[in-house]
């Protein structure tokens, strides 16, 4: 079983999603190897239909799904998303979506996750699958920002 040895909601927190998932109001809530949870707010992400718009999902899945994938792949290495897809089940309209990302795979070079997108009422709306590759950052220009040498450390325990 994979135990962390520090903590990766405030690595998390500290380092920031990326600009998208801030202009979204994504906030994650919950971040280890096991679980990543993370919500966002149904206003100003919908489409003309007042529906949430299904991109909305795929951004908060994404962002959980390479956050988590980030934080396994640990210092020196760096996760890229090379697949994602979503099917949407339900609309939500108002409130809140929480995404709870899981993994599927966790390898040296690629890892799965999927991510699971309710609504206030624990609806599903919609799931997300999301596959990252794992690059060395030796000798990138990646490789210069400081917040991707701040992950916690992970400890394999069996």
């Amino acid at each position: 079983m994979i135990q962390q040895t520090t903590d990766a909601l405030e690595w998390v927190q500290q380092r920031g999603a990326g600009s998208l998932a801030e202009k979204m109001g994504i906030e994650f809530v919950e971040f280890t190897i096991e679980r990543a949870v993370a919500r966002m707010p149904v206003e100003g992400n919908t489409q003309p239909a007042m529906l949430l718009h299904g991109g909305a999902y795929v951004v908060l899945g994404e962002s959980l799904g390479s956050m988590a994938a980030n934080l396994h792949a640990g210092p020196g290495r760096l996760a890229v998303g090379i697949e994602i897809n979503a099917t949407h089940t339900r609309s939500a309209t108002s409130g809140f979506v929480t995404g709870v990302c899981t993994p599927v795979h966790l390898g040296r070079t690629l890892t799965t996750h999927e991510i699971a997108v309710t609504d206030d009422q624990g609806r599903r709306c919609s799931t997300i699958r999301i596959t990252n590759l794992i690059k060395e950052l030796t000798n990138r220009p990646e490789a210069q920002d400081p917040r991707l040498e701040k992950r916690p450390g992970i400890n394999l325990e069996g």
